[in-house]
């Protein structure tokens, strides 16, 4: 199947003392290096927050407008950029019908990718864009849904994009709210793969590592890297 990119590794990082969460370390790599492993197989990745400055080539960059409006913001810059990308290369293709959306903060997505990407697969039609469903979601085993792990359509995550702006409600919104108006299948992923680092407790948990910088009081433990 066909399908672009849009990691999301732009927050605040406010329970983490402000450290970004991309850098941190799991198993020899920083967690957006294992979200671009992760999405490796999309036609084009685009990394929507602060530019880390040495993204493999052909990665593109960019940041939602305000900066840190949140990942619906987060979501619709990544697609203005990559439809950007695409009319600047002549003689390109569509877009394709899928993009998969990610957020860097789980050390072990590229299993839930793998679920949601087989899911699709089993659709006859889906590749093409047949199905009638807007995409998939990624569903933890306690049951909790995970949107900023999810493939969607991408002509209707551009629609609801495009909607939230002209109604001036991207900013700071949800991506439950900028799904609400889709048809999202809910796939079960393996446990565990969409465990997410919020604070240094879950890092630690993860088996996470980094250096907070200068760590001040109640900034958090400085953990090994």
């Amino acid at each position: 199947m066909q399908f672009d990119a849009i990691i999301l590794a732009g927050g605040r990082s406010s329970r983490l003392g402000g450290v970004p969460k991309s850098g941190l370390i799991f198993d020899g790599a920083t967690l957006l290096e294992r979200s671009l492993r992760a999405a490796d197989a999309a036609g084009h990745i685009v990394v929507v927050g602060p530019d880390p400055g040495d993204l493999p080539n052909g990665v593109l960059s960019c940041r939602e407008e305000p900066r840190f409006a949140g990942p619906a913001a987060a979501i619709a810059a990544g697609l203005g950029a990559l439809a950007a990308s695409r009319a600047g290369r002549p003689g390109a293709a569509a877009a394709p019908p899928f993009v998969l959306v990610l957020a860097c903060d789980m050390p072990r997505a590229a299993a839930a990718v793998s679920a949601l990407r087989e899911a699709v697969a089993a659709v006859p039609g889906a590749d093409r864009g047949g199905d009638r469903t807007d995409g998939v979601m990624a569903v933890a085993s306690d049951g909790r849904k995970q949107p900023l792990v999810g493939l969607y359509s991408t002509a209707a995550l551009q629609r609801c994009a495009s909607d939230a702006a002209r109604r001036g409600s991207l900013e700071n919104a949800s991506v439950f709210a900028l799904l609400a108006r889709l048809d999202v299948r809910e796939v079960s992923v393996p446990p565990g793969s969409t465990d997410d680092v919020d604070t240094w407790g879950d890092a630690a948990a993860l088996g996470v590592s980094g250096v907070i910088p200068n760590p001040g009081p109640g900034s958090g433990p400085e953990l090994p890297s």
